[in-house]
């Protein structure tokens, strides 16, 4: 089964970086303690961000991009069907000690979440806000 999350094109939230145009960088630690370090970044309207996710943790760990009623049912999706594979350019699956990245423009400003989509990391605090300003 596989849950898309707002499929490959723009959503409201923004679209896919190109990788060769980043502004900025921005490192986020996660943790087994269901806590993403920071758990919220402000960035401008039309930035090109790439987050370098840094997993200290000995568990798997996700970083998803979207509204947190979105990301919260994409999650019961996932606990409801284990094994479940989430396909969207708007998340990475980080393993224990690894690190990942996600390039996204933000296209729009506005409050945005991510969360952790592993069965019981969102229930258990693992989520954030990007603030996109104007």
């Amino acid at each position: 089964m596989v849950v898309q999350a707002g499929g490959l094109g723009e959503v409201r939230f923004g679209k896919p970086g190109d990788p060769a145009k980043v502004d900025r960088t921005i490192e986020i630690a996660v943790s087994d303690d269901m806590r993403y370090s920071p758990d919220e970044v402000r960035v401008k309207r039309g930035q090109t961000i790439r987050f370098q996710v840094l997993n200290g943790g000995e568990l798997r760990h996700m970083m998803v991009l979207g509204k947190l009623s979105e990301l919260g049912k994409q999650a019961e999706l996932m606990r409801k069907s284990p094994g479940t594979a989430l396909h969207t350019p708007a998340a990475i699956s980080i393993e224990p000690g690894q690190t990942g990245q996600l390039v996204w423009q933000f296209t729009n400003a506005g409050t945005f979440d991510f969360a952790c989509l592993v069965p019981g990391h969102l229930v258990g605090g693992m989520k954030g806000k990007v603030i996109v300003l104007p």
